[in-house]
């Protein structure tokens, strides 16, 4: 998405990453994951990064209501104690933040989890006063197969989506599962703002870097309007 902005601007983003070890998406898995992001926020620091990506929703939104702002704050002061002042967000507090933007008090929403843990999820938004309308779980256990997923699939399962009520589709409530393809298409089909947990995050990163929150293709959220 950052890439596709040289269409709109004369930019250069430079990418680092770390990853924290996860192969079954399970609530245990994933808090042994998130107890490993401060490894990961020491490690980016050493880049000097102008901000900080916590790029697992699921790991952030298995936790009790208001932990994306916990953990952002963690990540940060990791950052900090190694002399890199550097701001952290996170895709659960950025989708959020990016349905509460879109001004949606109702959602639809799909999600690759067990549906236990889109359950999690749901409580997690809902505790936010926005309200699943409803929700598709894949199911796909395997995070590596989760990654595999083919995005253009989406468009077929959306249309199974009940979202007569809804304000506004999440169509990937999940960093990992691909989606960025479908997002347009999806929204120009339902009519209805569409949005992912990626789009979310790289909204809310282009936003503290002060910069215009606009991607081409990637859904009203990023369209510019916002």
């Amino acid at each position: 998405m950052l890439r596709s902005r040289s269409q709109l601007a004369e930019e250069t983003f430079t990418f680092h990453s770390s990853r924290m070890r996860m192969q079954h998406v399970t609530k245990e898995e994933l808090n042994k994951m998130d107890h490993d992001s401060l490894r990961c926020a020491v490690e980016l620091s050493d880049a000097r990064c102008d901000i900080l990506a916590y790029a697992c929703l699921v790991a952030i939104m298995c936790n009790e209501p208001g932990y994306h702002t916990v953990s952002e704050q963690k990540l940060a002061k990791a950052a900090k104690e190694t002399g890199a002042d550097v701001p952290a967000v996170s895709s659960a507090g950025a989708l959020i933040q990016g349905i509460q933007t879109l001004g949606a008090q109702k959602i639809a929403l799909v999600a690759p989890y067990m549906k236990p843990l889109t359950g999690m999820v749901i409580d997690y938004i809902e505790s936010y006063e926005i309200e699943v309308v409803d929700s598709i779980s894949l199911e796909v256990a395997d995070n590596l197969a989760v990654g595999k997923l083919d995005p253009m699939n989406l468009i077929s399962i959306s249309e199974k989506l009940n979202v007569q009520d809804a304000d506004a589709v999440v169509l990937s409530a999940c960093v990992q599962m691909p989606s960025l393809p479908a997002v347009q298409e999806v929204e120009n089909r339902l009519g209805k703002p569409v949005l992912t947990a990626a789009t979310a995050t790289v909204y809310q990163i282009l936003k503290m870097l002060q910069l215009k929150r606009m991607v081409p293709n990637a859904g009203a959220l990023l369209s510019g309007s916002y």
